[in-house]
């Protein structure tokens, strides 16, 4: 072991992100499934990273704590995999894979946690209008997506990259709250791929136990 550590909930699409990369690379790692609505798990995670926010990789051979998804495959591409299994050599393709990364999570996962957590709030608590816009938002994103999907098997072209990783995990959970299957076929084709790649499969498969959780 190298002595990687993620701290992360199946059930969180950032946190299938990076399992998708890390399961792309085959990088060792162990999991540290955290309850953040446990207070003393919570408390426990809030001293490797205040802000409590998934994914968290700690890496203790080099003493480094990376937070936040997309650098969280920045680090493993650096330091674990062939660089430019996730993020192209190339410096234009590096740069759309990063565009499009961020779109998926901007665009789609950070639309669909609005939708989602409006569900959760207490009666009259409610944000119509904050849904309606985050709706508005997919369904541009939708529109964007169906046409990038046109020109490749994944995000960028012939190469899965740290796009994709995002991609999969935002697109199966938009597909739940707003479909887009019988109105924009490549997206659908393309959400389709994702989910049969083996790197999210398996996370996917590691995520059923918590399915239940979802309130979509």
């Amino acid at each position: 072991m190298n002595g990687l550590t993620l701290h992360y909930h199946p059930l969180s699409s950032y946190c299938m992100k990076a399992l998708v990369g890390l399961y792309e690379l085959d990088v060792p790692f162990t999991k540290h499934l955290v309850d953040l609505m446990n207070a003393e798990e919570r408390a426990a995670f809030q001293k490797v990273w205040p802000l409590a926010k998934f994914p968290v990789l700690r890496d203790e051979t080099r003493g480094i704590t990376v937070p936040e998804s997309s650098i969280v495959l920045e680090y493993i591409d650096q330091h674990f995999g062939r660089r430019g299994q996730l993020i192209p050599l190339d410096a234009d393709a590096a740069r759309e894979c990063r565009v499009r990364d961020r779109f998926f999570d901007f665009y789609v996962s950070d639309a669909v946690t609005k939708i989602v957590t409006d569900k959760l709030r207490p009666a009259g608590k409610n944000d119509p209008h904050g849904v309606e816009e985050a709706r508005a938002r997919l369904e541009t994103a939708y529109g964007i997506a169906d046409d990038w999907s046109r020109q490749g098997p994944w995000a960028i072209g012939e190469a899965f990259t740290m796009a994709d990783c995002a991609a999969a995990p935002a697109l199966f959970y938009a597909q739940k709250v707003q479909p887009f299957g019988d109105r924009r076929k490549h997206l659908a084709a393309y959400s389709a791929r994702l989910q049969e790649r083996p790197s999210f499969a398996r996370a996917l498969e590691e995520a059923k136990p918590y399915f239940a959780m979802f309130p979509g």
